[in-house]
């Protein structure tokens, strides 16, 4: 399907969403929203795909919310129209099945690190830079950021990046847990395939019930994380894939998964 905002192609498992709007530093409108939830949900779709890869190219990740558009927000209905329609695109993004990682370059601010977030995982190359920055215009991050940011670096570290509203260096996002990997510049896109790459030799309903298990059991007391664990651990000893591997560990070759 061809898209306006945003580029796809297939490398090999790895299934690559490029938000392509350079002439406004990749904002975030409605448009582009919808234009990658509907490209991520048809690659999750796909057997073929074992990982879904969203970047912003070499220049930089995203800028955040199209501006432009944020400013017409002006009753609770638009609201719901713009911040909403975000909302469910990160919730989107987190329910997805297969692994996704966002592979940052250069700039990523406000709804671009609210955005990247909502990925199961993100690389970061050296000289990219992170931060949330709606204190200086006067509002509050509206893309589940205020959610996100403190289950990843803690309630302080997320309050004083909230608060001083100013970008962060790779390093230092690294350091607190922001980034998951850092890489030399101009390397994220590369990184994130390689771990596509090693994801395409693991079962695939192992990655989607691991997913599962760690996005649902942090919503959870801890003796209910361990109930749902015990719940999806049970059904998975019923798959193919599960024959397969533990075939294939004891027979000394590597496993052939079908994802059944």
């Amino acid at each position: 399907m061809a898209y306006d905002n945003i580029k796809t192609e297939q490398d090999g498992a790895a299934f690559i969403i490029t938000i392509h709007r350079p002439e406004r530093r990749n904002a975030l409108s409605l448009q582009t929203m919808d234009e990658i939830r509907d490209a991520a949900m048809g690659a999750d779709k796909e057997p073929s795909v074992r990982g879904i890869i969203l970047t912003g190219g070499p220049k930089f990740f995203s800028s955040g919310a199209d501006l432009n558009e944020a400013l017409q927000v002006k009753s609770v209905a638009d609201g719901d129209a713009f911040f909403g329609r975000a909302n469910r695109l990160c919730a989107q993004l987190e329910a997805l099945d297969k692994p996704v990682i966002a592979a940052i370059e250069g700039f990523c601010i406000t709804g671009g690190i609210e955005l990247a977030m909502a990925c199961d995982l993100r690389v970061g190359a050296k000289g990219s830079s992170y931060g949330i920055t709606s204190a200086r215009i006067g509002t509050v991050a509206g893309f589940g950021g205020t959610q996100r940011l403190p289950r990843l670096v803690g309630p302080d570290r997320a309050l004083d990046i909230l608060f001083s509203a100013e970008p962060i260096d790779a390093e230092n996002a690294y350091r607190i847990g922001l980034i998951t990997r850092l890489v030399e510049q101009g390397q994220a896109l590369d990184e994130a395939k390689r771990m596509v790459a090693v994801y395409e030799k693991r079962g695939p309903i192992s990655l989607a019930f691991a997913k599962r298990a760690v996005q649902r059991g942090m919503q959870m007391d801890l003796a209910s994380g361990v109930d749902y664990e015990y719940a999806l651990v049970t059904g998975i000893y019923g798959t193919a894939d599960k024959h397969e591997g533990i075939s294939a560990f004891l027979e000394k070759r590597e496993a052939k998964f079908s994802g059944r």
